[in-house]
């Protein structure tokens, strides 16, 4: 079965953006971090991410139906599946907009064969969905020393306990530590 990794910057205290759904500088450390996110954006097969999280990229001038900038500079190939009831935007080979039930539609991808390697990059309510499914296999947290009080959880509303066995963790000279985990569902 394909892998969901949930890769994402997240604060000391579990928030993915502020309360305003800002995940810029002014809350995160950008820091140097050696090429080690590029390189790993490589890996992926395919993107998913919600609404909000693709609409973000509006900002920077990314238009709908285009891959996110990430993408477009550094893995142009990456499929994306952006889950929303809200935009609208015709599908392409590049970019599709799902409408459809997230956990059962990823269900289906993590099966299907075709993408080994899935990044689940945002946001925290669809994050917090595929774990209550026991969909996500892996977790990559770049956890940044700052603490925000207040934001978008990592996990959106979704408040369960889970056992997460830790498989390899760095720190940069930034205070940034990079720690991937696997998540232990209980039987």
């Amino acid at each position: 079965m394909a892998q969901l990794t949930y890769h994402v910057a997240t604060t000391l205290d579990m928030f993915i953006a502020d309360r305003n759904g800002v995940a810029d500088e002014s809350v995160f450390l950008y820091a140097d971090d050696g090429g080690d996110f590029f390189e790993s954006v490589r890996r992926y097969d395919a993107v998913l991410m919600g609404s909000k999280t693709y609409a973000c990229g509006f900002r920077y001038g990314l238009k709908p139906g285009e891959p996110s900038g990430i993408a477009q500079a550094v893995h142009p190939d990456l499929k994306h599946f952006v889950f929303s009831r809200e935009l609208d935007f015709e599908s392409n080979d590049n970019v599709e907009l799902v409408r459809e039930d997230a956990a059962s539609f990823t269900r289906r991808l993590k099966t299907g064969g075709r993408y080994r390697n899935t990044w689940l990059c945002g946001g925290g309510q669809l994050a917090g969905e595929l774990l209550r499914h026991r969909l996500i296999d892996t977790l990559i947290l770049k956890i940044n020393p700052v603490l925000l009080g207040d934001g978008i959880p990592l996990f959106g509303p979704v408040k369960q306990k889970f056992n997460l066995e830790l498989l390899s963790s760095k720190a940069y000279e930034s205070g940034v530590v990079l720690s991937s985990c696997r998540i232990v569902y209980p039987s």
